[in-house]
């Protein structure tokens, strides 16, 4: 199937209708939408692995994204596969724990303070690495998810008004109370190709490009090829191609592709889905004997202590109080001061900055000098003097903003 023309007027009225009512949140809001989606999920399956491309009727990239929008899939179940390539150095395991830190939860192994089952901090697992989740829905008051690892699983479960953690390896559980039995339970991060889909889709204005490119098979599934590009100089996102289901509408694999080229940095894709209704024991879950059960508000109330070196999340919550969008579309920089010193340096005894500062590149420029850590997508500039500067943008580019700030 040819492409379709972003500059036309079908892909302008794709555009149009989907700024209706919101323009002004999707310009500001979208590159750090996809900032944290980088920051906190997927990457690197084989881009879309047809086995072929079926002879579909043509669709406009306006009738496409209104295919998206009104894909209304109450059940289904499926395999999903995922992984991240965001090109970060080899901690031992470090940038996972420091994330999980964070964000207030426990490390993936659990300690005193809180569980290893504790969804906030178990699945920020998926910012590095390949893995497999399964996943089921039954209307909104029924889904499941469970991330595959070696000899052990994790799983979330809703059922009604439980929402229920647990970790095999560790026999722990942790349960919390949905406000209602309509409400989804919360993901700390996207997970599956519709999350990230509905995200990337707030991206589209002005600066962006929408094409229709073609047909894919996913999953055994007839598929469009849906493109999002940055029409920008200067982000780090090449493009993002989303394969839409052509009988339901709902996506089956989100690849998201650096403009510097090679592999995929974000890509969520199934390999195996059903649209029948999944049995009723599937979201049943009864607390195993022997399991370490804990309850929401008691995390909540470990969280709160800054102990063993985590971040407060109040603390983090107090430092972003000043955050600022610079700049639009997709080349949309956030920015805050911390109030604060930068990193660390060697001369002032510190270790720690001269271990930090060797995964950045030492920048200068009018507002002074700092330290630029990059990965295949987001980037960041930390100035000496405690600001940060951070986006889907090139490292020229934060330095550029930082002197304007000034």
């Amino acid at each position: 199937m040819a492409s379709i023309d972003s500059d036309d007027n079908t892909t302008a009225g794709a555009g149009e209708g989907l700024r209706s009512g919101r323009r002004r949140a999707a310009r500001y809001a979208v590159p750090v939408a996809v900032m944290g989606v980088a920051a906190a999920t997927i990457g690197l399956v084989p881009a879309l692995a047809d086995s072929g491309d079926p002879d579909l009727p043509k669709v406009t990239a306006e009738q496409l994204i209104e295919k998206i929008a009104t894909s209304d899939v109450q059940q289904l179940s499926g395999t999903v596969k995922i992984s991240t390539d965001l090109g970060l150095p080899d901690l031992g395991g470090l940038e996972s724990g420091l994330m999980s830190g964070m964000s207030g939860g426990p490390s993936s192994d659990g300690d005193k303070d809180g569980s290893a089952a504790d969804p906030s901090a178990k699945l920020t697992e998926l910012v590095t690495g390949t893995h497999t989740l399964r996943v089921a829905a039954d209307g909104p008051d029924r889904q499941k998810l469970s991330l595959l690892e070696n000899a052990a699983e994790y799983s979330l479960i809703h059922d009604g008004k439980d929402v229920w953690g647990y970790d095999s390896k560790s026999n722990e559980v942790y349960h919390s109370t949905a406000s209602g039995s309509a409400e989804q339970p919360e993901k700390k991060v996207p997970a599956t190709p519709k999350d990230l889909t509905d995200q990337a889709l707030k991206a589209v204005d002005d600066t962006t490009s929408v094409t229709v490119d073609g047909t894919a098979q996913v999953a055994g599934r007839d598929a469009y090829r849906l493109v999002v590009k940055p029409k920008q100089d200067g982000s780090t996102v090449g493009a993002i191609t989303v394969a839409v289901d052509a009988e339901t509408g709902m996506p089956l694999k989100f690849t998201l592709t650096p403009s510097s080229g090679g592999a995929a940095v974000l890509d969520a894709g199934f390999t195996q889905v059903s649209f029948a209704k999944p049995a009723a024991s599937t979201f049943d879950f009864t607390p195993p004997k022997g399991a370490k059960v804990t309850e929401a508000d008691e995390a909540d109330e470990a969280a709160k202590a800054p102990e063993h070196g985590r971040v407060a999340e109040g603390d983090l919550a107090g430092e972003m109080d000043g955050l600022e969008v610079i700049g639009e579309g997709w080349n949309a920089i956030a920015t805050f001061d911390t109030g604060g010193q930068g990193l660390p340096t060697a001369s002032a005894g510190g270790d720690l900055g001269g271990f930090l500062g060797s995964f950045g590149d030492q920048v200068k420029g009018d507002f002074g000098s700092g330290t630029v850590f990059k990965t295949r997508l987001v980037n960041a500039l930390i100035t000496d003097d405690g600001k940060v500067y951070a986006g889907a943008v090139t490292k020229d580019a934060l330095v550029k903003a930082a002197d304007a700030a000034q």
